[in-house]
């Protein structure tokens, strides 16, 4: 049987994908979350073999989860399920050693073939989103985009050093960094570059 975690933050959705899952004899998904933070201790309760996850979501993002579990619990397989088929968030999640990268739009069956054939140790990434991935190319450091993502959400210069724990100069640079690697107008305009790219 195939243990499986869903985290997703459309509740909807969640529930969807969970019922679809539970139809088939050799998957269990024994958990869900709303985001990647919530879904951490119920990877310890439950030590899924796949963690199936979105990618925008608050508190801590798909992407984030699966570095995070790529270093803390490697035997965990990851799989991203997304809307978004951005070159950035492929190839960032290919980095970051993702074993599935799929369309929600993909079919059950395609999604259930993905999960079977991740358990077998094989990587399941559409070759036309890997390609595109490989001509697009992050110029953005790990800080700078955390830095941005906070901007884009409206926080201060102030707020976003105190959630960094940065000094506000610290801040500002990486902000200005960032939109002059994005020949971007302002920090607003940088945050909408890099979203649309798939780079926050």
């Amino acid at each position: 049987m195939i243990k499986v975690i869903i985290v997703e933050d459309q509740a909807l959705v969640r529930g969807a994908i969970s019922a679809l899952l539970d139809f088939e004899e050799n998957i269990n998904v024994v958990a869900q979350a709303e985001n990647g933070l919530l879904a951490l201790p119920l990877i310890e309760q439950f030590s899924p073999d796949i963690v199936l996850t979105d990618i925008e979501m608050p508190e801590m993002t798909g992407i984030e989860l699966v570095e995070k579990l790529a270093v803390e619990q490697a035997n965990i397989k990851t799989m991203i399920m997304t809307t978004f088929s951005r070159s950035g968030y492929i190839k960032r999640s290919i980095s970051a050693g993702v074993s599935a990268f799929i369309l929600k739009e993909a079919p059950t069956e395609y999604l259930v073939d993905a999960i079977n054939k991740v358990m077998q140790g094989k990587k399941v990434i559409d070759p036309e989103l890997a390609i595109s991935a490989l001509d697009d190319c992050d110029p953005l450091t790990e800080k700078e985009r955390k830095a941005l993502r906070l901007a884009s959400e409206g926080l201060k210069t102030a707020e976003i050093a105190t959630k960094l724990f940065l000094s506000e100069g610290t801040v500002r640079n990486y902000l200005s960094e960032a939109i002059a690697k994005l020949n971007a107008a302002n920090r607003i305009d940088a945050a909408r570059i890099a979203k649309q790219k798939g780079w926050l």
